[in-house]
């Protein structure tokens, strides 16, 4: 296992670097074989099922990759989150949408562990990091426990996440301790949880559906008048003040406050980050099948940006858009073709019907990605997002999207495009770019 001077060096294959925390052992940053860091905790000797606890997948929980927990000196190790403890100072209550996302998550988090057949046993503020305002909870399964002390720890945790008071830990009763800080929605579900009378599964579910309100408005402090200045020599004592100043009786006017505005949740960052690449590969699959295929594959475009339109905008709605998107596409499908054949100017002969697939090609980029067209790549990568949420499918989607659109783009590059079943438009296309070619040798 390696040398200690004053920690560890080495547990396992992985190189110990720093100590970041304390509890059951030790927390560090330590290097794995391949240098990527990760988190190692080294374990009090015990046994310890660390099968099960790869076994537990959410975003809400840390992920671990490797462990011994029946060797001689026991440990773990975990992806490193680089979070923030969520009772660090300085500790802030949480409102709104922000309470709602730790409730929730937190409530997923112990869901997630309940199912693998493990507990937390010892869920408190500095085993839950926060990551773009969501939870992700650590070092489970390590100390024991059962399942009502982890219902228990989520109500507290809960009302302290409300409060940013410490003492709603300790007590008895968080939601009486919380008081008015916790939704009214919220408290049947503190004390349901508290009494282990409900399931972290079911209490989930019924997190979801609380109304948390927004977020209150920060608080506008008061104007602080202005002295009126003393009289100068010559002024009557008694003579208003200057019309500009505003006097301690009566303070300037404030422009009305604005309500604010809703906020609006967002995912964890490596959730949005999958989606957009998720997003990104779709397109180039669409782009690399439009080269390919130019009719068949500027109308599946078509069809699938008025599909991904018509789930918010309603169907008229989307046609009618993506209708409005065409000339735009075509513009830079003709711009891009007439490019490819005006390079002849140069010596540069380009083949004719190549220039029309890669003039189609552009054009549908345009549909998914030209300036101002948001909308169907937007709700592409909502759906992605939902997908991301569970490891196993983002890597099976990964997985399959990337081979899709390596196959489609080495396709596009090596195959004679084919305008089926328009093989007089195919042939006229080729004629006349050709033509143009000719007249501008």
């Amino acid at each position: 296992m390696g040398r200690e001077t004053s920690h560890q060096q080495r547990a396992g294959a992985y190189r110990l670097l720093d100590r970041v925390g304390g509890g059951a052992g030790s927390v560090h940053r330590a290097a794995d074989p391949d240098g990527r860091e990760v988190a190692v905790r080294l374990l009090p000797p015990g046994r310890y099922d660390v099968a099960r606890m790869r076994g537990v997948l959410s975003p809400h929980v840390v992920d671990v990759l490797d462990g011994d927990g029946d060797g001689e000196r026991p440990y773990v190790v975990s992806r490193f989150v680089p979070g923030r403890p969520l009772d660090e100072p300085p500790a802030r209550s949480l409102q709104g949408p922000g309470l709602r996302r730790m409730a929730l998550g937190l409530a997923k988090a112990v869901a997630a562990i309940h199912q693998a057949g493990l507990v937390h046993g010892d869920l408190r503020p500095d085993h839950i990091l926060v990551v773009d305002g969501a939870p992700v909870v650590t070092d489970f399964g390590i100390v024991p426990g059962d399942a009502a002390g982890d219902l228990r720890a989520w109500a507290a945790n809960v009302a302290y996440a409300a409060t940013a008071d410490p003492g709603c830990l300790a007590a008895a009763d968080p939601c009486a301790a919380a008081g008015e800080a916790v939704p009214e929605g919220l408290r049947p579900l503190l004390r349901a949880a508290s009494g282990a009378s409900v399931t972290a599964a079911e209490l989930a579910e019924s997190v979801a559906a609380v109304d948390f309100g927004q977020a209150e408005p920060p608080e506008t402090p008061e104007p602080t008048p202005m002295p009126v200045p003393a009289p100068r020599a010559g002024t009557p004592a008694d003579a208003a003040p200057h019309r500009d100043t505003p006097s301690p009786e009566q303070p300037p006017e404030q422009p009305p406050e604005q309500p604010p505005e809703p906020a609006r949740e967002r995912a964890p960052a490596h959730e949005r980050a999958w989606a957009r690449l998720l997003t990104a590969l779709v397109v180039v699959i669409a782009v690399a099948l439009a080269i390919a295929v130019p009719l068949g594959g500027v109308l599946i475009s078509l069809v699938a940006v008025a599909a991904l339109r018509a789930g918010s905008d309603g169907p008229g709605r989307a046609v009618a858009r993506t209708a409005a998107t065409v000339p735009y596409a075509a513009a830079a499908a003709v711009l891009v073709t007439l490019g490819l054949a005006g390079l002849a100017v140069f010596g540069v002969e380009a083949d004719p019907l190549a220039a029309c697939a890669f003039g189609a090609g552009a054009g549908v980029l345009v549909l998914w990605t030209g300036p101002g067209v948001r909308g169907p790549r937007r709700r592409l990568e909502r759906l992605f997002a939902a997908v991301a949420r569970v490891p196993h499918r983002v890597v099976l989607a990964g997985g399959v999207l990337g081979a899709l659109a390596l196959c489609a783009v080495v396709a596009a590059i090596s195959l004679t495009p084919s305008m089926a079943p328009m093989y007089g438009l195919q042939s006229s296309l080729e004629s006349a770019v050709g033509r143009l070619q000719a007249s501008v040798q």
